[in-house]
């Protein structure tokens, strides 16, 4: 075999790993909070970025997502074997490769905290322990939709105290829609796993109210998202330009709760993902032509 064959099959072998660790940690998902931490970002900085700060923001985000999945994997390993969705998880990458590259994002997120100012690298180990914090949760409770929501808001908050050193009202009404946002589409997520959920004695709300009552208290919190998203605006004196985006969030809302009614799975997860990843490119887009008007 030639050097250049060699060459080509590392380069494919390398493809292949990289795919599968994408696969294991839903990198896809980013697409979900990454807009509402810029967001927040964009706002805080009154649309003048600092590229040093976005930069940094960037790999909080990544390491600190990459972190949290690679703990759930590990904490759920024999859970993720017995349930037909997730049973092969196990196979894209080792347990103990999935261990190194938890220690390694775990620091890169502690690295680049550090790197924006005192208040980011003093609450870093505390944001961590959160996003790890709710891969425990269903084991001893049906809010764990909640405690998702909680460890995605904390990006928008994080990327607010990364700009300005400090909290403002803004930040945590954005955190609390998306907390509420998240619980609701983790509840229409979780549809897929009642039987399973039930059987294992994993606790969640679908299994607690039943599928039909958690697609209610789904859209129930979406509802609560719009009314949120509509306060953050008038909490950072944002413009029309921003006001006039909340029908179409509202409209890809509507479409997620309509397609989850059927309980379809490729329908759920089709939903899920286009209707979830238009809500945050439709934030993002409006707070940034907000304020670049």
């Amino acid at each position: 075999m030639s050097s250049q064959d060699r060459q080509v099959e590392t380069e494919i072998a390398f493809g292949n790993s990289l795919s599968r660790f994408f696969r294991l940690i839903r990198f896809s998902h980013t697409v979900f909070a990454l807009p509402f931490a810029l967001g927040a970002l964009v706002v805080a900085a009154n649309g003048r970025l600092s590229l040093r700060v976005c930069v940094l923001v960037l790999a909080c985000m990544v390491c600190a997502r990459t972190a949290a999945m690679l703990f759930n994997r590990l904490i759920d390993w024999s859970l993720d074997q017995r349930n037909p969705r997730t049973a092969s998880r196990h196979l894209l990458v080792p347990k103990a490769g999935i261990l190194l590259l938890l220690v390694f994002s775990s620091a890169g997120f502690v690295t680049a905290a550090a790197a924006i100012n005192p208040l980011t690298f003093l609450l870093s180990p505390l944001a961590l322990a959160i996003v790890f914090f709710y891969s425990l949760t269903k084991r001893f409770t049906a809010a764990t939709h909640f405690f998702l929501g909680l460890a995605l808001a904390i990006a928008p908050v994080g990327a607010w105290i990364a700009q300005t050193g400090h909290v403002d009202l803004a930040p945590l009404v954005l955190g609390a829609g998306v907390v509420c946002w998240v619980a609701g589409f983790d509840l229409i997520y979780a549809t897929q796993d009642y039987d399973f959920d039930r059987r294992e004695g994993i606790r969640s709300l679908v299994v607690k109210l039943g599928v039909a009552r958690g697609l209610r208290l789904a859209q129930l919190l979406h509802t609560i998202v719009l009314a949120a998203l509509i306060g953050f605006g008038f909490a950072a004196r944002l413009g029309p330009i921003y006001y006039g985006a909340m029908p179409l969030v509202a409209m890809a809302l509507i479409y997620e709760h309509r397609s989850a009614r059927h309980l379809d799975v490729a329908g759920i997860n089709r939903a899920f993902f286009q209707s979830n990843a238009f809500v945050s490119a439709v934030f993002l887009i409006a707070v940034c032509a907000d304020q670049l008007a």
